[in-house]
């Protein structure tokens, strides 16, 4: 039941959702589980994608679901920068961003990230104003294969990608959470210094 659930939906479902659907005195966690289990070692996997399960196609055979005529759209840097202040400092208010950035965020890139629904809008403040939050969806941890924000990358392993390549500014890091890594400082003698 667990599989057909998945299988016919076409976007992640919660275990409450499924639960719903199946018959009463069920252990959907265990159902779940066996699932997930069972396709371990096959060409479709049972994923957790924030708390939802979906099937997804296994890594290691992704590339035969490439089409030769691939349609990118790509995200102006404003928009990568805002969607990764979110990402890493969310719940995020407007002004927040725009702290962080340096520079006001456009109600236009705001527009493009919350159309893609890869942002979404979280509670509101309880501060003067009432400002709204900012925070990432659920399609935007399944677009990244990502099973909660706490599986994003850090400084390090987004260097080591090369995903760095011209080094951001070190607020602009430290407005994500990130710092930058101070390299070791010996004297000749191998003390510290």
């Amino acid at each position: 039941m667990v599989e057909a659930i998945l299988f016919a939906s076409s976007k992640p479902v919660t275990e409450k959702e499924i639960s719903d659907r199946m018959p009463p005195g069920c252990d959907t966690a265990r159902a779940i589980a066996r699932t997930a289990e069972f396709y371990q070692q096959r060409g479709v996997r049972v994923v957790k994608v924030d708390d939802a399960w979906a099937i997804r196609t296994a890594p290691d055979l992704a590339f035969l679901m490439q089409k030769e005529r691939i349609q990118t759209r790509r995200l102006s840097r404003a928009a990568l920068e805002t969607l990764a202040i979110i990402a890493y400092h969310q719940p995020a208010t407007r002004a927040e961003i725009e702290e962080i950035r340096g520079v006001g965020v456009s109600q236009g890139t705001l527009d493009q990230l919350l159309e893609l629904d890869w942002i979404g809008l979280g509670r509101r403040r309880k501060t003067p104003g009432r400002p709204v939050t900012f925070v990432v969806t659920r399609n935007f941890l399944d677009h990244f294969s990502l099973e909660s924000v706490r599986d994003l990358p850090g400084l390090r392993e987004l260097r080591e990608a090369g995903l760095l390549a011209s080094s951001p500014s070190e607020d602009f890091l430290k407005g994500l959470g990130l710092e930058l890594e101070q390299p070791d400082r010996n004297d000749s003698d191998g003390s510290e210094s």
